[in-house]
């Protein structure tokens, strides 16, 4: 583990997150935690003065297909795989009680 992490930084994470960790996961986690502070220390090397802040590293549009209007199905045709029916509607259990 490095200087920035020790044991006692890791069990206290774990207190903190309600989670019991025996030694070996100490150990493991320390090592993980001090490798990404090494990956942000290495970060902090690089010249970013002339970047502008951005949302996302790669620009995004939008690849849904435009909404087109189609006929309804039919109600026989939306209740034919319908575990339970009654006339043209789905049958389900009851999900609130007498008072709601």
């Amino acid at each position: 583990m490095s200087n920035k992490i020790d044991a006692n930084l890791v069990r206290h994470i774990g207190k903190l997150s309600r989670i019991e960790l025996t030694d070996a996961e100490v150990d493991a986690l320390g090592c993980q935690m001090a490798d990404i502070l090494e990956y942000f220390d290495k970060l902090q090397e690089l010249d970013t003065q002339n970047v502008e802040p951005m949302a996302h590293a790669v620009e995004l549009s939008n690849v849904l297909a435009d909404d087109v209007q189609r006929d309804s199905l039919t109600a026989e045709q939306a209740l034919a795989n319908a575990p339970a029916r009654e006339g043209d509607f789905f049958k389900v259990p009851k999900v609130l009680g007498e008072g709601a």
